[in-house]
């Protein structure tokens, strides 16, 4: 009889299918984590909420197989070691996403009509109408970061407000942003010009203070941020520092630790949550139905979709997942951010082909943060399709001596197509970007911070490039300059030992009038 322990008050749901099924289940919402597994050290499977898993909680079950997130984010499981201590981990994704998008336009409503001061205000015994003058969410724009499952249940909740949708998700391509009717635009101009930001994305190296001074300076005096995602997707100095001169509204319901106590954003935040977003019947009741479900599919029929750490088969060395990540993090950075991919064509040479369903994964995780290097093939597709993207895996010529190596082409736009193919391989154990585009032999090996700057081909240029790096003391470690001899235009890949600002990377492209210019950073494991 396999044991399962679920630490969380989760609906009872879950416990009472799993023990129908002849597993034995311990579930206990009072104790601390720590306590538990000191006890039920022979637990094969976990079942939580927002409670940490750690190295050390997964060392102390050592006949763990499973743990499963009820509900989609995962950040707080160590993925990576209970991967290498053969634990499997799953998510629930979509279970929580109602509650949160509901949440969402409660914020809305009550952060316009003073809903939380009015009450404590009323509840004193004060009648002070006059000092609670709101507004109407009919006829406002609002923009929504990320176009997830929450983000576009958002878009249907807010259907009835007559309100302008803005989105942005590089993953959502424009003929599926036009059937949610939302407008696609750039994170920028989201900010510049909404009345509400409402933030719904992953908290990852990407996006960890993505949300800075330069985003919260930009927008309209009064506007609203809502932020039902993670905390550290904002960064709080920046908006202290800016919230009271533009007349702000911050609605919030994420904290960098799910506890009691004194929380960082208590002096600027309008309203504040106990991190309620997934905290609905519904969606508990939902979450606990897929975990026990999942769990029993896993066991009885071997269906890992939802595992979010799988590993890699027999043969295949798991440098080359990474290769394919980086090789399509580099298209992508060609094509820009404001094009949004719509197909995506790859060919795997060698010994690769068989293995070509593995490199879906991370493909898909290199164009978006939402998705995770380790999911599965069948995920990474599913969630291409929800977003609109293409993939094709080309019969390859097998006349091409290409070895080991990978070709991975990203195509954006609608009328005119824009392209950005990269082909790489494995030299000596070392990753190697071998072309980009039509610029051959550029043999790069792409850790630390590499400048990418495509431009007419004429004398002098890398010159001004270097001037200018030199100006900031910035020093190149090193020069790849291929050129497209039938183009006429050349490349020139700079490796840096800092990475370079916006604002510098925009000089470099207006003073050489690149026709694009892009940076790429990545450090090895």
């Amino acid at each position: 009889m396999r044991k399962v322990l679920i630490p969380t008050k989760l609906d009872k749901f879950a416990a009472g299918l799993l023990t129908e099924k002849g597993y034995q289940v311990v579930q206990d919402a009072d104790s601390s984590l720590n306590e538990l597994v000191k006890v039920h050290s022979d637990t094969e499977v976990l079942i939580v909420r927002s409670e940490k898993v750690t190295q050390e909680i997964i060392d102390a079950l050592p006949q763990l197989k499973l743990v499963v997130r009820a509900g989609a984010g995962y950040n707080t499981i160590d993925t990576k070691y209970a991967r290498r201590k053969n634990v499997d981990v799953m998510n629930t994704p979509g279970a929580n996403s109602n509650a949160v998008a509901e949440e969402v336009v409660a914020l809305m409503l009550a952060g316009y009509r003073n809903v939380v001061p009015a009450d404590l205000s009323t509840r004193a015994g004060k009648w002070e109408k006059k000092n609670f003058m709101g507004r109407e969410l009919t006829g406002k724009t609002i923009g929504i970061i990320g176009l997830g499952n929450i983000g576009r249940l958002l878009i249907k909740r807010l259907e009835g407000f007559n309100m302008k949708i803005l989105g942005y998700d590089p993953m959502i391509s424009p003929a599926l942003a036009e059937k949610c009717s939302v407008e696609l635009c750039s994170v920028e101009d989201i900010f510049a010009k909404a009345d509400f930001v409402s933030l719904h994305i992953p908290e990852n190296d990407d996006t960890r203070g993505m949300i800075n001074r330069g985003l919260l300076g930009s927008m309209k005096d009064g506007a609203a941020l809502i932020n039902c995602a993670r905390a550290g997707v904002i960064n709080e100095d920046d908006l202290r520092s800016i919230k009271e001169e533009k007349n702000m509204l911050f609605l919030n319901d994420v904290y960098s630790k799910d506890a009691a106590g004194d929380k960082s954003v208590a002096d600027i935040a309008d309203i504040m949550l106990p991190h309620l977003g997934a905290s609905t019947k519904e969606a508990n009741f939902n979450a606990a139905k897929r975990a026990a479900e999942q769990t029993i599919d896993y066991f009885e029929q071997g269906i890992t979709n939802c595992v979010v750490n799988k590993g890699v088969p027999d043969g295949l060395n798991e440098a080359y997942q990474h290769l394919a990540y980086i090789l399509t993090k580099v298209a992508h950075g060609y094509l820009g951010k404001s094009n949004h991919p719509t197909k995506i064509e790859t060919s795997f040479y060698g010994e690769l082909n068989q293995f070509a369903k593995w490199m879906t994964a991370p493909i898909t995780a290199a164009i978006s943060s939402e998705f995770d290097l380790y999911q599965d093939a069948s995920d990474a597709q599913s969630f291409l399709e929800s977003r609109g993207i293409e993939i094709v895996n080309r019969e390859i010529d097998s006349s091409k001596d290409y070895g080991q190596s990978m070709t991975i082409d990203l195509f954006a736009g609608n009328g005119v197509i824009t392209k950005a193919s990269v082909r790489g391989t494995i030299t000596e154990n070392n990753l190697m970007v071998s072309r980009l585009k039509n610029f051959d032999k550029l043999y790069l090996e792409p850790t630390g911070h590499n400048l990418f700057i495509e431009y007419t081909d004429e004398p002098g240029v890398i010159g001004k490039i270097a001037s200018i790096l030199g100006e900031k003391n910035i020093n190149i470690l090193d020069l790849r300059a291929p050129q497209d001899l039938k183009a006429g235009n050349s490349l020139a890949v700079i490796k840096t030992n800092v990475e370079i600002p916006e604002m510098l990377l925009d000089k470099i492209k207006n003073c050489v009038n690149a026709s694009a210019a892009f940076q790429f950073s990545y450090k090895a494991d």
